[in-house]
């Protein structure tokens, strides 16, 4: 049934990831709404949503950029995507 995709174990665990995500963002907005407005280092009002599409956003970018200026291995983007994904959670 779904034989249309290459479903390897790497593209599931992002889903999973991604979906996780949603879900305790979701948790959280549940138990606490109004999104957690703050204004950051960019000087944008950012929710806990945006926060994730802005960190999601700069990961894609970073391996894009890794993979047209270095290629392979993927473990250092991902340190750095990582390291993107807290700083966007914690700063902006």
């Amino acid at each position: 049934m779904l034989g249309w995709m290459a479903w390897t174990w790497p593209t599931a665990l992002f889903f999973i990831g991604i979906f996780s995500a949603m879900a305790v963002l979701t948790v959280l907005e549940i138990r606490n709404p109004g999104g957690d407005e703050r204004k950051g280092v960019l000087g944008l009002t950012t929710t806990r949503g945006d926060r994730l599409f802005i960190s999601l956003l700069g990961s894609s970018y970073i391996f894009l950029a890794w993979l047209g200026l270095v290629g392979m291995p993927l473990w250092w983007p991902l340190a750095i995507a990582i390291g993107w994904g807290a700083f966007c959670f914690w700063k902006v």
